[in-house]
């Protein structure tokens, strides 16, 4: 029995147990990381005195601000994207969701309507595309922008930034992201509706690790060049997947596809919880992960 697809990805694990296989013989595009992250559980090593003592988020709220470039007042560490997320939501209590979109967003909002603040994934989850410089929102939710782009965000002025670390370093249990706020006040604001030690003391200790081997542009452009070939090998199999900027592709017309490629050990990602059944988003993987696409695609043909 094939599992049905999570509400957000990342389904290798529950793959592996219905199949009876090691989770990594599993290749999980069902989740979008960088295929160019540095090895997270190598530099863990290191950092593991940090569990004997209390988090203490000062000295890597500096080390991000400082990588990002802007003040560390203005910068709240959260515990992953989706705590950035239940924050702003919560503080701002309605918002606009323009659908299809991410799900997390109706989710924390209290009320949505047509005229509160708008919230935006940028690029555009699921479509991929980035937004054009005249488009507005209150929200920015620039988890993937990084990867994107090679730069750290759009800086778009008076605009509240959420983003995640989860996927620049391709870090999923680490559970690390962040609210860039366009005041100070926001921003303390903020810290007082996060529960006390919500960041850990690990992913605190590791982050300046991690931005310190952080190299945006090169990432970003391998990802677009790894991008460019997984469209290719998805055309010559009779898929349509449509333009993206992003580290993943969406192809909207795919049904059956999870579903097919599911016993060769390769999950996709189920678009249904955008509203779009019969969808597949496919993130973009390194080298090694289109070869076994490819075999897997072969196989199933």
């Amino acid at each position: 029995m094939i599992p049905a697809p999570g509400p957000h990805g990342g389904d290798a694990h529950r793959l592996a147990e219905a199949l009876g296989l090691d989770p990594t013989a599993v290749l999980d595009v069902s989740v979008s990381l960088n295929p160019f992250a540095p090895d997270v559980a190598d530099l863990a090593e290191g950092c593991l005195d940090a569990l004997r003592r209390y988090p203490d988020s000062k000295v890597a709220t500096t080390f991000l601000a400082e990588a990002i470039g802007v003040a560390p007042e203005s910068l709240v560490l959260t515990n992953g994207g989706s705590e950035a997320i239940a924050l702003v939501a919560a503080e701002l209590g309605e918002g606009r969701v323009d659908d299809p979109e991410f799900s997390l967003y109706r989710r924390h909002l209290e009320r949505l309507s047509p005229t509160a603040p708008r919230w935006r994934s940028n690029p555009h989850n699921p479509s991929g595309r980035l937004a054009s410089p005249e488009e507005d929102a209150a929200v920015w939710d620039e988890a993937f922008y990084p990867l994107a782009t090679g730069h750290w965000t759009r800086g778009d002025a008076g605009a509240v930034v959420v983003g995640s670390l989860t996927k620049v370093f391709a870090c999923p249990g680490l559970r690390l992201g962040y609210i860039l706020t366009p005041e100070d006040e926001l921003a303390q604001r903020l810290r007082r509706r996060q529960a006390t030690w919500s960041v850990n003391s690990l992913a605190l200790a590791l982050l300046p690790r991690l931005l310190d081997m952080a190299d945006l542009p090169s990432w970003a452009a391998g990802i677009a060049r790894l991008r460019s070939e997984l469209i290719g090998l998805l055309t010559s199999f009779g898929l349509d997947p449509e333009p993206s900027d992003a580290s993943w592709v969406l192809v909207p017309d795919a049904p059956g596809l999870r579903e097919r490629l599911a016993p060769e050990g390769v999950v996709v990602r189920d678009t249904s919880s955008f509203g779009l059944p019969g969808g597949a988003r496919i993130a973009v993987p390194g080298p090694d992960g289109l070869d076994r696409l490819a075999q897997a695609l072969q196989a199933t043909a």
